[in-house]
C-alpha cells in the first residue's frame, strides 16, 4: 500500500492511531472504545504493515508513519 492507495478513512484512522485513540483486539479496531463502522479497515491495515498486529493499544508500524507522514507533506505542498 501506498500513498496513492489510501484513502481519506484510512488516514482518519492511522490519525486516530497516531493520537493513542484505538485498541487493536481479536482483528477488530476500536476507537474511542466504539468499534470501527469499517470492519475491514483493520486487519486491511494490519496486512498492509501500517499498524501492528499485536492486541491492545494500536500502534503504528515505521511504514504506517511513513505513509501518515507522506500524507502530511502532500497535503502541505
Amino acid at each position: 500500500m501506498d500513498t496513492t492507495t489510501i484513502t481519506p478513512r484510512d488516514r482518519a484512522v492511522l490519525r486516530a492511531v497516531a493520537a493513542g485513540r484505538c485498541v487493536y483486539a481479536a482483528g477488530t479496531l476500536l476507537v474511542d472504545g466504539i468499534c470501527c463502522c469499517d470492519q475491514f479497515i483493520g486487519p486491511r491495515l494490519v496486512r498492509a504493515g501500517l499498524i501492528s498486529s499485536q492486541s491492545g493499544p494500536a500502534r503504528l508500524t515505521a511504514n504506517g508513519r511513513a505513509v501518515l507522514d507522506a500524507a502530511y507533506d502532500a497535503v502541505a505542498a
